[in-house]
């Protein structure tokens, strides 16, 4: 059992069950996606200044073949609608580009030019996408644009589409909800190494396209690899029912704060009747909790924001559009759509709620949930992105956290020490890896996956049960209907059998660093700090940002940086330190040398500046490539 392998019998036959399970008669879901087709990126390959190939629709094509029996068929049909690329109208002065990352970008043309909603992902393809519209729609100018949230797939093409010069000259407003850039530029660094290395496993960075490998990520084909850049907003959303007038057209606001990102809303156009839903109301069950990692949604504001839409527009809406995959049109259709989403983050939330109320865990009412048949048939609902399994433990999670309440659970091993302990009382690797083959050949994979997580964890270098192990995460995947477990247990089944394949550093995007407020930048270098090594440290330092007379101050005792603005009087501290908040980011977190900034005069010390360097002793480096399945 080496190398990839074809679906086995029970793969194969619980893949063909849905053929005859699920409604694949139902056709209209491909209509509606290819409704308002005005043409196609051709070829459907963008590439960046050095002639790189960030994006490639083109790799797609084997999707319109018959569904392999490697495949589940449900996410088949799914990717097959994600993967069509292009530009779209929508309605009268709306067009969409899809297919061209993992989200649309939307033109709404006014008097004078287009306005852009939420422009991708990267640089690169945003304006791949700017010019085929302009290609077909004429020169407009970009006179606004619009990011819908706080993810980097809704504003990180934006310096593809307008510049930082027509910006502030007043020719191209951003607008965006409250609380957008905080939320935007703390996602992207706090957590941001570890979000990214888990991100590489859950788009499946490293696994070739095709049957055996990635089919899409279930909301969309998979991420753009360009220049990520960020504009910030010049015009704030601060509350529902308030509107703005960009080059002419009117644009009604419903604040949507903690549904599918801390800082979202809602959009309508009430000349051309048409509803932007965000991120709230897609073609597949979202994430309440996403596998790359980030806080835990709330699905019963998420359902409520929903009612409040449905209330406020859906009569006065003819089509409903998102951020990702295609619309739906007409008032009756489009209500009962958004009807469909709400009952299911709502359902999922109660029912959730009523089983742990009734002492069941998280992972037991993952199990043993099912769907109100009106919901489970419909396409919409299906858990392309999100999953039924992984959201009701997030929702147990936002309310219980991690314990599940058994003291035997309070205070275990963890993950190396208790496979080896697992190991000795099973009988040895010897004797799991045997009965795992039995179990195997049986098709119960997900067992076998436990079981033999034990003996990697307690022998790294056993080549046999990591063998087994990349052929079982491999059927598990050949199983999926979600695009990201398929993703998560093909990644996992190529590093066993390759090694890992690195994840790209995981620094964030120096647009994004350059919007992190002098409070942001030391709550980064906090994270760092190796708190063992520096518990009997001491240093205070004050930095003086001069562009805003201000002074902050660090101070590191019992291996915690603690930090502040200064008021009032204060003893004195080891050093001082002068300087612009951007020579702040610069050092701190941007790699040029403070020392030669020192030299250069764009950095003032008084003090003892050797200070500085003891502190940057105790920053621990973050690990962009950590083991995730082998410890």
């Amino acid at each position: 059992m080496s190398g990839q392998n074809s679906a086995t019998d029970s793969i194969r036959q619980g893949n063909d069950s849905l053929l005859t399970r699920l409604p694949f008669d139902d056709s209209q879901d491909f209509a509606d996606a290819e409704r308002g087709f005005v043409a196609a990126l051709t070829p459907g390959i963008v590439k960046n200044d050095a002639g790189e190939v960030v994006w490639d629709s083109d790799g797609y094509a084997f999707l319109d073949e018959d569904c392999p029996p490697t495949v589940n068929p449900s996410l088949w049909r799914q990717s097959k609608l994600c993967a069509l690329q292009g530009l779209y109208e929508v309605t009268d002065g709306i067009y969409q580009i899809r297919g061209l990352d993992l989200s649309n970008m939307t033109l709404v043309e006014g008097e004078t030019g287009v306005i852009v909603i939420d422009p991708l992902i990267s640089a690169e393809t945003a304006a791949a996408g700017l010019a085929l519209y302009r290609e077909h729609r004429g020169e407009r100018p970009v006179t606004g644009v619009i990011y819908s949230h706080s993810h980097i797939d809704h504003f990180g093409g934006v310096k593809g589409v307008t510049t930082q010069e027509t910006v502030d000259a007043g020719n191209c407003p951003i607008i965006a909800p409250v609380g957008f850039t905080e939320h935007a530029v703390e996602e992207n660094v706090y957590a941001g190494t570890a979000m990214a290395r888990r991100a590489a496993y859950m788009y499946g960075a490293a696994l070739p396209r095709g049957p055996l490998g990635a089919v899409g990520a279930g909301l969309g084909p998979t991420t753009s690899t360009g220049t990520p850049t960020l504009i910030s907003p010049t015009v704030y959303i601060d509350h529902t029912g308030q509107t703005v007038t960009v080059d002419g057209v009117q644009v009604e606001f419903q604040m949507t704060p903690g549904t599918e990102a801390p800082s979202e809303m809602n959009f309508y156009f009430p000349a051309r009747r048409a509803l932007c839903m965000a991120e709230n109301a897609t073609h597949t069950l979202h994430n309440l909790l996403t596998l790359r990692g980030a806080l835990v949604r709330d699905p019963h504001v998420w359902a409520k924001y929903l009612t409040e839409a449905i209330n406020r527009y859906a009569a006065r809406a003819d089509v409903v559009f998102a951020s990702h995959h295609w619309p739906t049109w007409g008032t009756e259709r489009l209500t009962e759509f958004l009807s469909v989403q709400r009952d299911l983050y709502g359902y999922l939330h109660d029912q959730t709620l009523r089983a742990l109320n009734k002492g069941a865990t998280g992972i037991e009412i993952a199990e043993d949930i099912q769907l109100p048949p009106a919901i489970e048939n419909a396409w919409s609902t299906h858990g392309y992105y999100g999953s039924v399994s992984h959201n009701v433990k997030a929702i147990y999670q936002r309310y219980m956290g991690w314990f599940d309440g058994n003291p035997s659970t309070l205070w275990q091993h963890p993950p190396t020490e208790g496979a080896r302990r697992h190991l000795e009382y099973m009988g040895g690797a010897e004797e799991v890896l045997a009965k795992a083959r039995k179990s195997y050949a049986e098709g119960d994979f997900r067992w076998v996956a436990q079981v033999l997580n034990y003996v990697i964890f307690a022998d790294p270098g056993n080549a046999e049960a990591k063998a087994l192990q990349a052929d079982t995460l491999e059927q598990l995947g050949f199983g999926a209907e979600n695009g990201t477990w398929r993703n998560f247990f093909l990644m996992g089944a190529y590093e066993l059998r390759h090694g890992s394949v690195g994840t790209p550093t995981a620094t964030a995007a120096p647009d994004i660093m350059a919007e992190l407020s002098v409070e942001q930048v030391f709550d980064a270098i906090a994270l760092r700090i190796d708190g063992p090594k520096a518990w009997s440290a001491s240093i205070v330092l004050d930095w003086r940002i001069t562009d805003t007379s201000t002074v902050h101050r660090t101070q590191l005792r019992n291996g915690l940086l603690v930090h502040f603005d200064v008021d009032g009087e204060l003893p004195e501290p080891d050093a001082t330190f002068a300087l612009t908040a951007a020579d702040l980011r610069a050092a701190l977190l941007g790699g040029q040398d403070l020392r030669q900034m020192i030299a250069d005069g764009r950095v003032k010390v008084t003090g003892d500046a050797g200070k500085l360097a003891e502190l940057v002793g105790y920053l621990d480096v973050p690990d962009p490539d950590f083991a995730i399945v082998t410890p």
